[in-house]
């Protein structure tokens, strides 16, 4: 069984005690949290799709930690007039833990 699960504007395929990294939400380590915007569920080979989204069917997980993610550089130059740029960025990211579909 699995479910497509719509968390601060992006998709996630998401499973049972599976382990996801959502944009960061709020709540403290070991909160629950439930996700209402289920936008398609799998149940053995039954699908069902929603319109925009299923109704009745919820995903609820629980948070594990707080992350950052990779460090992206971000470096801008022009040629021939001294303009360098060189500045990173680390993405903050929330671990989540599927608990349940239905």
């Amino acid at each position: 069984m699995y479910a497509i699960v719509d968390i601060a504007g992006k998709q996630f395929k998401v499973a049972k005690d599976q382990y996801i990294y959502a944009p960061k939400m709020d709540g403290e380590a070991g909160a629950s949290v439930s996700f209402d915007r289920v936008l398609l569920v799998d149940n053995g080979g039954d699908i069902s799709i929603g319109a925009p989204t299923v109704a009745g069917i919820t995903v609820s997980g629980k948070i594990l930690e707080h992350v950052k993610g990779n460090k992206v550089i971000v470096f801008k130059k022009k040629r021939r007039k001294g303009y360098v740029v060189k500045n990173g960025h680390r993405q903050q990211y929330t671990k989540v833990q599927i608990e349940s579909i239905g």
